[in-house]
């Protein structure tokens, strides 16, 4: 698999695609509503990216961008297998993936300057807090991070940190946490879940991480969520992800879609099974109306963006 994410303007988004996906995506583009595409590295880093637009029956333009707005270049070609070979290259890393291309530095103008922030030693300690848990937990991306660090102080009659702040800080934190998940070594906790919860998805059981925002949404909108054949369920919340990050398990919660407390029980037996096969500890008292304790766990998820 390549280590990027690939959006669309129809508003896919496919992370870790092999490069026959990314072909097929590729060759794909060029109707009403699905003309061009978006290509990120995993982790995302700011201002590095690739992008492609075409329209039937004309030549594709393509764009690469290496972390300034001086290293914003702009190429056209006129067949998508040209493009399909430059972008793999790029998705690989590999030296010299944009030789054979006719590159053209495409002007961007000056970076604005940012101010700096204009925050209290609370404030500003309280924001960046609070972006650090949600990078913890490992699941936002960039856009919604610098979001977060936007709307988190925000008062009836007070915005103190305008848009552009916001996504400094962000990319700022970002970037931290980028370059400390770069020394972890081998399998992490939360890919460990990760490959339970896709044997539970397998197995018939719809599974989700990092569900909704609490357990009162995640009751109500797991229901839409499970396809026809699906037994039961299993997913945890943002604020068990919380909980995860700051060093306290992972609660997980679960239930049959026919409301009964044996299958309930049964599909809680099914996910700590999946659990300990994937190496993880499992806490349960095989209670249906409890829920599914994870713990130890050393949660350290990378970010993907």
């Amino acid at each position: 698999m390549l280590e990027i994410v690939v959006k669309t303007e129809n508003g896919e988004r496919h992370v870790r695609v092999s490069a026959g996906e990314l072909a097929a995506l590729l060759r794909r583009i060029g109707g009403e509503g699905d003309r061009f595409l978006v290509v990120q590295r995993v982790p995302d880093l700011p201002d590095v990216f690739a992008q492609v637009w075409h329209e039937a029956g004309g030549d594709y333009a393509l764009e690469h961008r290496d972390g300034a707005a001086d290293r914003h270049f702009e190429t056209t070609a006129d067949s998508a297998e040209v493009v399909i070979e430059a972008l793999t290259g790029w998705a690989r890393r590999e030296a010299g993936w944009d030789g054979g291309l006719a590159w053209s530095l495409l002007d961007m103008g000056p970076s604005p300057e940012v101010p700096p922030l204009d925050l209290g030693p609370g404030e500003r300690e309280q924001l960046e807090t609070r972006v650090r848990e949600v990078l913890a937990g490992g699941y936002t991306s960039r856009a919604e991070l610098a979001e977060l660090a936007e709307e988190y102080l925000v008062t009836d009659d007070r915005r103190p940190v305008s848009r552009e702040q916001a996504q400094a800080l962000a990319d700022r934190l970002w970037l931290e946490r980028v370059a400390e998940q770069a020394s972890w070594q081998g399998e992490t906790d939360p890919q460990r879940l990760t490959r339970a919860f896709t044997a539970l998805r397998e197995a018939g059981i719809t599974a989700r991480e990092n569900f909704t925002c609490c357990r009162s949404c995640g009751q109500a909108e797991m229901g839409a969520e499970g396809g026809h054949d699906a037994r039961g369920f299993v997913y945890f919340h943002s604020q068990c992800t919380d909980s995860a990050a700051a060093g306290h398990g992972l609660t997980l919660l679960y239930g049959g879609f026919d409301g009964s407390s044996e299958t309930t029980a049964a599909i809680g037996r099914e996910v700590v099974a999946a659990l300990e096969a994937a190496g993880l500890n499992a806490e349960w008292d095989r209670d249906p109306g409890r829920a599914i304790t994870v713990t130890p766990l050393n949660w350290r998820r990378h970010l993907v963006g």
